[in-house]
């Protein structure tokens, strides 16, 4: 194996622990043609395809109900880029990173917020999840699941029906955010610091493309 940039592809195995291999390569994460390498996350038994679709190269979701597509790999180390767009009135979805444990509505990880004027916000979500930004730790209260964590310059998204771009650097166990090229926010001590990577389905429609790792 050339010792060039790697990114570790997480593997969750019998015993619970993570095995790590490597590749050396940009990961296309989304084919433009279909779900392969994803699977559907959605509640009381609801058809994915009533909820996720590929038309012309870019994935939609309709955002009801809530749910997920998740990743079947895990990864740790890499460059995430995503594209996504508001087809109408712009509201809530999100990028989710590090994601473990079992599939619920609301999972085990970080959340990268595309909530419209919130996106480059951090969502901790669940027991277990826990960032550092600005000297200050932040994890879910007890009696709650989840806790925002602001991001720090006025909103750089595009309006509704313009693509906007993802930037997600997730390196060791620190995750850096930028919207549209605008550096949003930056966490350092992030638990957990390896998992699968999800797209919400937590509002109205939103259509996405371009999904792919640059590895270290």
């Amino acid at each position: 194996m050339k010792a060039t940039k790697k990114i570790s592809i997480c593997v969750f195995a019998v015993t619970g622990l993570f095995l790590c291999g490597c590749a050396s390569q940009r990961v296309e994460l989304f084919n433009g043609k279909n779900l392969d390498g994803w699977r559907a996350f959605t509640p009381d038994g609801i058809a994915p395809e009533a909820i996720w679709s590929v038309n012309d190269g870019v994935l939609q979701c309709k955002g009801q109900p809530h749910g997920y597509l998740r990743t079947v790999d895990e990864y740790r180390n890499y460059t995430l880029f995503v594209q996504w767009r508001w087809t109408d009135k712009p509201t809530n979805s999100g990028v989710l990173l590090h994601t473990t444990g079992e599939d619920k509505i609301w999972p085990l990880c970080i959340e990268a917020q595309l909530m419209h004027e919130h996106a480059g916000d951090f969502v901790t979500i669940q027991n277990g999840s826990q960032i550092t930004v600005d000297g200050t730790v932040h994890q879910p209260p007890a009696d709650r699941i989840y806790q925002i964590v602001a991001k720090q310059k006025p909103s750089s998204e595009n309006p509704a029906g313009q693509w906007n771009t993802y930037k997600i650097v997730c390196r060791s166990n620190t995750v850096d955010l930028y919207v549209n090229g605008v550096h949003q926010n930056s966490a350092v001590d992030v638990t957990p610091e390896c998992g699968s990577i999800c797209l919400q389905s937590e509002g109205l429609p939103i259509e996405f493309r371009s999904i792919y790792l640059i590895p270290f």
